[in-house]
């Protein structure tokens, strides 16, 4: 069953991080909200977490995980920048994007592109999600929590609760946050790309 935690939006009490954030770093799986919608999280290094997420979401072996950041120190430790990238990244976060780049060395190989060596990353606008990520001090591993057959994802926690109780090992309720998935833009190649359209707006990168 998972441990439910009822988290201020705005002002995420710093006990209920913690105690989060130590379920984390025991490779626990969590269902957290962001500026799009919940997603699914665990710590990079948790491979078995991984594979939950996938089971899960009946996500293929090559799913590509997005690592989500608490800043922009944090992102640029993951993935390499020209300038134009750069000034693109930095205008749009925080927010409901997620930036496709070529991997640092600090990037474990198995979640880069096998081919391109790229990978996704994001800052959330969510003072929860940057709580969690900035306490544990590492990129969380993580994707829409959108579940087979389900046209939308939850939007609520108690929602999310009822629906993963024994899959995930925590809920954290920050009340809804909507049912886009962030808009992903491939800047690998120098130019912007948008790939999906959600809930950020894409016309910047036209």
């Amino acid at each position: 069953m998972a441990r439910y935690f009822d988290v201020h939006p705005h002002d995420p009490q710093p006990r209920s991080v913690a105690q989060v954030v130590a379920m984390l770093r025991d490779d626990a799986v969590i269902a957290y909200p962001t500026d799009s919608c919940y997603a699914l999280g665990c710590r990079v290094g948790n491979r078995e977490g991984a594979e939950r997420i996938r089971r899960t979401r009946h996500l293929p072996d090559g799913h590509h995980f997005t690592l989500v950041c608490a800043d922009f120190a944090q992102l640029g430790e993951l993935v390499d920048f020209d300038n134009a990238a750069f000034r693109a990244v930095k205008a749009a976060t925080p927010g409901p994007y997620t930036f496709v780049l070529p991997a640092t060395k600090e990037v474990p190989r198995r979640l880069a592109h096998p081919r391109k060596r790229t990978v996704g990353v994001r800052i959330p606008d969510h003072p929860v999600a940057r709580a969690l990520v900035r306490e544990l001090g590492e990129p969380l591993l993580s994707t829409t929590l959108l579940l087979p057959g389900h046209e939308l994802p939850p939007t609520d926690g108690w929602a999310v609760k009822e629906e993963l109780d024994h899959v995930v090992d925590a809920v954290v309720d920050a009340g809804d946050c909507g049912t886009e998935p962030t808009t992903v833009v491939d800047l690998s190649s120098g130019a912007a790309e948008v790939v999906r359209v959600g809930a950020g707006d894409p016309a910047r990168f036209g």
